[in-house]
Parts: structure tokens; sequence; C-alpha cells
């Protein structure tokens, strides 16, 4: 792997290993770029890798202090992970594409009190492209000629319960994960461990794929456990350098030609705006003050039926199972987008802890006796974006690095709270056309893991703070690289559109530097 001097003002710096920041290093330095990759956490061994939920909890976890706000959950708003691969570790792979008018929500929902919705500066016939390369780059099952997973006992019964109540729309799901070898990946195995990081490398993670491959150029540095805290200036207003705080806690400053940021939305927001100065006061590219507003996260209800026989919904894939009926637009509904219904298996832990929270004793004994026979889905779905939900910093709390403690503000729009309500009944419906004992359905019990829209993308740099490449207004040679720059978030999973707006804003790099204008 290369190394690069500090004081080389010819690199091109990316914060951040994940879907974005791993997914854009990878590309240009494969063009001949070179770049250096700051990433936080540290960079797990093969061995490290277990097929332990606990463990790999640990391990993988951003445990750093963070603070809820609103309906936010206080102590732990958001799910990221601190890791070579940021979350893309711990992701379940589902890769649905966003449709045709969840690009256009403004025109088509219309104005929703309350809101700032907008429609996106791009269109799906602009992404489709790439969404076609990123389908080809992960592997996604369903795609491209690739052959689907199998389903296990868990989607077996999501598929009969959701023909028994007249869907069908369904299928084991377009899932970055090998069906079969495939770009030096075995298949999957259907160990059951997908959100532990996937030990034999099946599933799609920038660690094994992306940084792999940039480390064969001679155009790549990667800095794990290395904390960006500030982006600097020159006296013409461009960015100059990155300084972050390195694995021995020593100060380090790096030059840059350019500075991409894919820190996740609360990373993201941080560095933004912790990187203030008199021309920025309000935060970093900041002029329009948009910068950490409009955060928009997916709702998560878990759904819990209690079947008839055995299911042991922790054998296999995760989220080979998905019901695509409810996804469209349809205002009679009373609600306003729509939303997914997907297999996902819960442990003894997480059913007992979080799910059924406010079961204990005898009850809740009787009902955990019965796991084996639990049957469990995720739904999720559009978010409306709110300026007043928010991340900010706190003004005097300072984390271990030395900077401010982000707060996560979030509260639900009636129209989310309408969809979760549909939602949940049509969750409830499906366990029970097979005969299910009981259901549990709990809403806003986990916390925000598609975290998105703080630095969105749009025409008007009043009232966005990217253009439609991810090109900060403000600042030529500052680009954002991951989920921050959705204007709207329709229903899907947003990995797959992550890695396809970040293989579009390459090809935009990689143009504005050969003519010089970056």
């Amino acid at each position: 792997m290369k190394t690069f001097q500090t004081s080389d003002d010819s690199v091109v710096v990316v914060i951040g290993s994940g879907a974005g920041g791993g997914t854009l290093a990878n590309e240009l330095s494969q063009r001949g770029i070179n770049l250096v990759c700051l990433e936080a956490g540290r960079r797990l061994a093969p061995e490290e890798v277990v097929n332990d939920e606990a463990v790999m909890a640990e391990r993988l976890t951003w445990g750093d202090t963070r603070i809820g706000s609103g309906i936010a959950l206080k102590q732990f708003p958001v799910w990221t992970c601190k890791t070579v691969g940021g979350t893309t570790m711990h992701w379940t792979a589902s890769c649905p594409r966003m449709q045709e008018h969840e690009f256009r929500a403004r025109s088509t929902y219309g104005e929703i009190a309350d809101t700032s919705l907008v429609d996106w500066p791009i269109s799906l016939q602009d992404l489709e492209p790439y969404y076609d390369s990123a389908e080809d780059k992960m592997g996604v099952t369903g795609t491209h000629g690739i052959a689907r997973l199998p389903g296990n006992n868990n989607y077996k019964v999501l598929e009969s319960g959701a023909r028994a109540v007249g869907y069908s729309a369904i299928d084991t799901n377009n899932v970055a994960i090998n069906s079969a070898t495939r770009d030096g990946r075995t298949s999957c195995q259907q160990l059951g461990f997908c959100t532990s990081g996937c030990v034999v490398h099946a599933k799609w993670s920038t660690l094994y794929t992306e940084i792999s491959k940039a480390e064969t150029t001679d155009h790549f540095e990667l800095r794990p456990e290395c904390m960006a805290e500030q982006i600097t200036l020159d006296k013409e207003g461009r960015v100059a350098s990155v300084t972050y705080r390195d694995k021995q806690g020593q100060t380090v400053t790096q030059q840059a030609r350019m500075v991409c940021v894919a820190g996740n939305a609360v990373e993201t927001t941080r560095i933004l705006l912790n990187s203030h100065s008199k021309r920025f006061p309000a935060g970093l590219a900041n002029s329009s003050g948009q910068v950490g507003r409009n955060y928009m996260r997916h709702f998560a209800l878990p759904v819990i039926g209690i079947m008839p026989g055995p299911v042991n919904m922790h054998r296999g894939t995760h989220q080979a199972g998905i019901v695509k009926d409810e996804r469209h637009h349809d205002p009679q509904r009373g609600f306003n987008g729509g939303f997914l219904f997907l297999t996902v298996p819960f442990t003894p832990e997480i059913v007992a802890k979080v799910v059924l929270q406010d079961l204990w004793g005898e009850r809740l004994a009787g009902v955990m006796q019965q796991y084996s026979h639990m049957a469990a889905m995720l739904l999720h779905g559009e978010d409306m974006p709110q300026e007043s939900n928010r991340i900010t910093l706190h003004p005097t709390q300072l984390d271990q690095n030395g900077l401010p403690v982000p707060i996560i503000h979030y509260e639900s729009h009636p129209n989310t709270e309408a969809m979760k309500a549909f939602a949940a009944q049509r969750g409830r419906a499906i366990y029970a056309a097979l005969g299910a004992k009981e259901v549990f359905a709990v809403p806003d019990v986990f916390p925000a893991t598609h975290n998105m829209g703080v630095a969105r993308m749009g025409t008007d740099p009043a009232r966005s703070v990217c253009n439609s490449w991810g090109q900060t207004h403000d600042i030529e040679n500052l680009f954002v690289s991951d989920g921050s720059l959705f204007p709207t978030v329709g229903c899907e999973n947003p990995t797959l559109t992550i890695v396809a707006l970040v293989l579009r804003q390459a090809d935009y790099i990689e143009q504005q530097l050969k003519k010089g204008l970056i």
C-alpha cells in the first residue's frame, strides 16, 4: 500500500470507508488518482470476525457518546459502525432500487404541511446506469442474471401469509450476498450471522471488496483509527487540509487537493459544523443553514408472530425475503408514500429486552419459551423531511476525542404515524392469516440505522448544501459522498442508492480533475 506525505497537497482525502467513502476511494484510486482514506475505527483482522452477534456488536458499533432528542432514543439514537468498512459490515445487504415517483416526491405528493418536501435534482433515468453498475459491482441477486438466494423458513411464513391476505409482489429480495462464488468471494452458507460481518465474505462489505481492491493500486492509503476533526480552508476559501487525531492520539494535518466527506449522517454533520471559521461561522459549506437539517430515517417496525409450528427464524440469510405490494403511492390509504415488509430474525436477547420490553415475569418467560416458533419481519417506510429534525453539536459537552457531542433531534411526522399504524395492521394480518397464536408489533424501539438527508442535494444554494453531483455549493473542492445527500428517502434501504450516487460522483470528479477545475 502506498504511503503519502502529510504535506502532499495533490491527494484527495476521503473521510469514511463505508458504502460511500470506501466505494468512492476505490473508484478514484483505480483511475490513478492519489487518495488518502481516513477511517475513525480500526481494521478487523479476518479472525476477529466471528459468528457471535454480541461479540460483533461490540467490535463494530460506534459507541461514542451521542444524545437523542424528541422521540429519538436518548442514549443511543442511531446505530452506525466504527470500523473499516463502516456500516457495510453490519448491514443486511438488502438492495432494492428507489422508484421513479420517489425522486419526484414534491411533485407527486403535493404540498404537505410541516415538511420541507422537494424533488431530487436528478431523476431515476439519470441514476439507472449507475444502479446497473452498482448492482454488478456488489453482486446483487435477482439482477444481471445473478440467481436469487433460497428462502428460509422465516421467508416461507412471510410468503404464505402475504399471499393469504392478497399480496403478490413477493420474492427473496435483491441482496448483495453471493448466491454463487463471484468476484473472488464465496457463496452464502446460510449461517444466519449477516449483521455480524459475514465470516465467509459472501456479503458485499467495503472491507472485503473496495478497500482491498484499492490497496492493489499504487494510489491509495488507508489510515484506520484516525478521527477527522476539522477541514480547513486556504486564503481563497478552498479546502486545503484535514486535521485528524491518529491512533496514538496525536493531532495530524493532511494537506489535500480536495476532500470528500462520507461519515454517515451524524459524523458528516459533525465535521462540517465543527469546521467553522470566519468565512463560515455556522459551519463549513453552510451558508444556507441547511447542514444538519432535514434529518430523515426510515421507521423500523418489528412484527413478531408466534406460529403454530417451529420456524427457527435465526437460520438462513436475514433479509432474503421481501413483500413490495405496499411500496407504491396511494393517498387513499391515509398517507403519502409507501413501505416494505422484510424478513429479519431477532436474537432472544433483542426479543426480550427490546421488542417485548413491556412484558416481564411469567408473561415474558412464557412468550420466550416459544422462541423457536417465532416468525419475524421488519417494516420500514418513507419519512418526510422536516427542517426541525436535525443534528446539532452540544455547546459544552465533549467526547473522548475532544469533539462536541452530536445531538440528534427527531420527531415523527403525522404522515409517518399514519403509515406506521396501517403497516402494523397489515403486518399483523399476515401472521394472523396463518393462525398465529399471538402477534406483537412495537414501533420506535430501535435506534435509527438508515440515517439520511443532512446535506441535501438541490439546485437552489439557499435551500440545499450540494449540487446534483454532491459538490458543495459553497466550496468547489469539497464533496459529500454518503446518504446525507438524499433530499427525500423513499422507502427502500439506502445503501444501493448511496453506491450508485458515488459511482456517478466518481465520474464527475475524474472529469473535473482532468479539466483542472478542482
